[in-house]
């Protein structure tokens, strides 16, 4: 494998940094749509994990000598387009796209994290380890189609409208970016290696669906 450019290795952190920002706003958020008080302690927790995440990375930017502002800043309007074109408006529409949306972006930043050398690849993966949320919104998600198969259908129309969504949105950001481009192509070889790379990510998100009981 080439060695890594710097200014990569600061793209990725910079775009992590500003996903987790925005995670949590969007579990702080989207905790005051819980039906329960256990469902808005859960979700208000998860929000806790995900402000430490950034703060590990803007911390780990700064020790770069980097302005972890500035670093996040060519970010900000790809991953804003997504959330809000991606608003949920109930409770459960909140955590599949938590459980399926974010989950098909951390499989992609995983990816392109392991082309990383130590120790920011250490530090990315470590990030993006899961913090509770999926298995609280199987939980939460089955038990509501269980208790009504009419909710099936709906939520695997947001499921797909999410992954179209993430999907866009991760190209855009791509192609605005050369050298995270250049890092995904040296990593994986060339252009059929960024194929494969995109058919992990899609059976991934098949399987997610799967997961929660909707069709992908």
């Amino acid at each position: 494998m080439p060695p890594v450019d710097r200014r990569a290795v600061v793209d990725l952190l910079g775009v992590l940094a500003y996903a987790e920002l925005t995670a949590f706003d969007r579990l702080a958020e989207d905790a005051r749509l819980a039906p329960t008080l256990g469902g808005r302690a859960a979700l208000a927790r998860m929000a806790a994990a995900e402000i430490a995440h950034h703060v590990r990375l803007t911390d780990r930017l700064s020790e770069l000598g980097i302005d972890p502002a500035n670093a996040m800043a060519p970010f900000v309007s790809a991953l804003d387009t997504f959330h809000e074109s991606t608003r949920p408006s109930t409770w459960l529409e909140g955590l599949v796209k938590a459980y399926v949306g974010d989950g098909l972006a951390t499989d992609f930043y995983r990816e392109i994290a392991s082309f990383l050398p130590d120790p920011d690849r250490a530090l990315v993966l470590d990030v993006l380890a899961d913090t509770g949320h999926a298995d609280f919104a199987v939980r939460e998600v089955r038990a509501a189609i269980a208790a009504n198969r009419r909710v099936a259908g709906r939520l695997a129309l947001w499921g797909r409208r999410l992954v179209g969504e993430a999907m866009t949105r991760s190209q855009a950001v791509i192609a605005e970016n050369d050298r995270l481009a250049e890092l995904i192509v040296g990593g994986t070889g060339d252009l059929t290696g960024v194929g494969r790379l995109i058919q992990r990510i899609t059976d991934a998100h098949t399987e997610r669906m799967k997961t929660l009981g909707l069709n992908p």
